[in-house]
């Protein structure tokens, strides 16, 4: 038995092929596997079932995986929902507007199973961890960010974050002045050998700015490097 039994991923895709072969991949590593075919009926079960993590395939018969993406972000209590989008598209343009609505990560098709897991496992494995018996707490001006109640706050109002957002924000936190490289940042928040674009990490860090712009110009981009947070 593995720590991964007691957690559920749905999986939406409407290629029945791909669906049996990656549903059989997770169910061998013990994840519960719930399905659909369709975007209606996969906003249904993310509401209803609360799944651990959402696979989307990007191309979808009546609602597309963009425009379910969207709505899932939309939902409060699926903020922190890890979700791995699948796209047949190689285009970069696509798999950007898949993060820009709030995916974590995405795999372009053919992809190997085995690596997909790995992804999962990944993904999962940051929500997981223990925060630090030293630090629960990080402040940055009116900003606070509580590890163990995985929240962060403006002033009195609380910012939803996705989990790659939380995480990226707790890194920069906790590495104030100190520029980190895009590599770096791809590693240690995806957690793993990154092979997909560098704009990940632009994309994201986009989005944190959006949701607090007290970080619009409190993180600075170094050219050709990554980014860093200035110390206040």
């Amino acid at each position: 038995m593995t720590a991964s039994n007691s957690k559920k991923v749905l999986v939406v895709e409407d290629e029945r092929e791909i669906l049996q072969l990656v549903t059989h991949y997770l169910e061998k590593e013990g994840f519960r596997v719930l399905t659909a075919t369709t975007g209606i009926e996969a906003l249904k079960k993310v509401s209803r079932e609360k799944p651990d993590l959402l696979m989307l395939d990007l191309m979808l018969p009546e609602m597309d995986g963009l425009e379910i993406c969207k709505r899932v972000r939309a939902m409060p209590e699926a903020a922190m929902l890890p979700i791995i989008m699948l796209t047949a598209k190689a285009e970069e343009s696509d798999t950007i507007v898949g993060l820009e609505l709030g995916a974590d990560d995405y795999v372009t098709k053919p992809f190997s199973p085995k690596a997909l897991v790995t992804r999962v496992k990944a993904l999962l494995r940051r929500l997981e961890r223990a925060p630090s018996a030293e630090i629960t707490h990080y402040r940055y001006g009116p900003l606070a960010m509580n590890l163990e109640r995985h929240e962060v706050r403006f002033g009195e109002k609380e910012v939803l974050l996705t989990a790659k957002e939380f995480g990226l924000l707790e890194h920069l936190l906790r590495n104030p002045g100190r520029v980190l490289t895009r590599d770096v940042l791809l590693n240690a928040i995806w957690g793993y050998n990154y092979y997909g674009t560098s704009r990940t990490v632009d994309v994201h860090i986009r989005r944190l700015k959006q949701k607090l712009p007290l970080l619009d110009e409190a993180i600075v981009s170094v050219k050709s490097l990554g980014y860093k947070l200035k110390e206040l």
